[in-house]
């Protein structure tokens, strides 16, 4: 068994998962197990992907629910190097973008029903309001998420780009976005390269985040510390020194400038065609 494949018992599976403190067991089947086993691949093949792969992962996203059936998303494929190029140096430089030889664009994309309108003459109330950038923006990831497990369910590593968000305007230029558009994230698809040796990596316990019939934070800081602990032991192995997940936490949402230009969120989108108010 190679270090992608998913492992086949629920306690294995959820050992890697969640280290010390491991929920029982429940209902298990080969599905959850290629679940528990996601990793994010940063390193890629470039073997080509087999004929009709892209459509596959495409009906699979498609058949993600949607709100209402408004369906407010559309992805583009993108394969073209100088375009790969572009859109990993709007990405903080990612390499992965430019090895995968596939690279999905996930947009939110009001631009369809808008269009309608415009042709039938009637007028979107619902347009300027936050609620309908949220249903995109969710209807993209619901998509994506599809996809991804899809393409593991293939053989296909996959990472997500948040990164594409640091610049949205000019990665609409590079695509030729038309209002009432945005990226709002890439999705690395192709073939682990053979030197990549991603572990599962660990989440925090069950009891951090699950709660029953009211919001609870008991022993929350305990929990955290012990999932320090874990996460310290982890990167370890993985060669990244002793950073655990309070501490990147911390760095990450303790400074303005980690966000990298997407503080200014909302006057980018509506200089791309979303009328937010």
């Amino acid at each position: 068994m190679d270090n992608l494949t998913p492992t086949s018992t629920a306690a294995e599976a959820l050992a890697l998962r969640y280290g010390a403190e491991i929920p029982a067991a429940g209902p298990w089947n080969e599905h959850i197990a290629l679940l528990l086993s996601h990793r994010s691949i940063r390193g890629y093949s470039p073997t080509a992907l087999p004929n009709g792969t892209l459509e596959t992962l495409v009906a699979a996203a498609q058949s993600a629910a949607t709100s209402s059936n408004l369906q407010t998303w559309s992805v583009i494929a993108v394969t073209d190097p100088a375009k790969k190029a572009e859109l990993a140096r709007l990405s903080n430089n990612q390499k992965h973008i430019e090895q995968c030889p596939l690279f999905l664009v996930w947009l939110a994309d009001v631009s369809r029903n808008q269009r309608m309108a415009d042709a039938a003459g009637v007028t979107l109330e619902t347009m300027p309001f936050l609620e309908t950038f949220l249903v995109a923006a969710i209807d993209a990831a619901l998509a994506g998420q599809n996809a991804v497990v899809a393409a593991e369910s293939l053989g296909l590593s996959t990472v997500y780009i948040g990164a594409l968000r640091n610049n949205p305007a000019e990665v609409g230029a590079v695509l030729g976005l038309p209002p009432g558009t945005m990226g709002v994230f890439g999705l690395c698809v192709g073939y682990a390269a053979p030197e990549v040796t991603n572990a599962v990596k660990p989440r925090l316990p069950q009891s951090a985040i699950l709660f029953h019939d009211s919001y609870g934070a008991s022993d929350e800081a305990g929990k955290i510390a012990a999932y320090d602990a874990e996460m310290g032991a982890y990167s370890r192995r993985a060669g990244m020194g002793d950073e655990n997940w309070s501490g990147r936490v911390l760095l990450r949402m303790g400074r303005l400038a980690a966000l990298s230009g997407r503080d200014k969120m909302v006057a980018v989108l509506r200089a791309m065609g979303w009328p937010l108010k």
